[in-house]
């Protein structure tokens, strides 16, 4: 960590030299212009640029400061009626619990069939190999099963 920290300190030494360098300005033989602050710079004349102008930004009225803006909508904007809200929430909860209902049996099914990371072999699994792959689609299925369920429990949870 200190190392790159040191690493990093010395390049922004290094990049703020080249920032602070002089400027040349170069006719070619065809007479185009090429501004330059690095590599050859012979038969360049020196340009004189003004410094770097910072000015700080107006300072806010102390009450714009410490007042905080509610966000508004506008007068058009649709509103719905508490009854109705409380129709779609109670909807919305009815189909959570549906959906972690089927999300916990598929994730039985699957702990059943995966046996601990060792599932009964098919008899179309002559080939060991094709006995891992399904092995490891079965800890893949099992690992996103039990995230939709945590998932689900989380939004479960969320709702008022």
């Amino acid at each position: 960590m200190k190392r790159q920290l040191a690493v990093l300190f010395l390049s922004s030494i290094v990049f703020s030299a080249y920032a602070q360098n002089d400027v040349y300005l170069c006719i070619d033989s065809n007479g185009n212009r090429e501004y330059k602050n690095t590599g050859p710079t012979n038969k360049c004349k020196k340009v004189d640029l003004p410094g770097v102008s910072t000015v700080p930004a107006a300072k806010k009225p102390a009450t714009q400061q410490t007042a905080v803006a509610k966000p508004s909508s506008p007068s058009d904007f649709p509103r719905v009626d508490n009854t109705i809200q409380k129709a779609r929430d109670s909807d919305r909860r009815q189909i959570l619990q549906d959906e972690m209902r089927a999300e916990e049996q598929k994730l039985a099914d699957i702990r059943r069939e995966y046996n601990n990371g060792e599932p009964e072999r098919r008899g179309d699994e002559r080939n060991y190999a094709k006995y891992q792959e399904r092995t490891a689609t079965l800890k893949d299925d099992l690992a996103r099963s039990e995230k939709n369920v945590e998932a689900l429990k989380r939004e479960l949870g969320n709702l008022k």
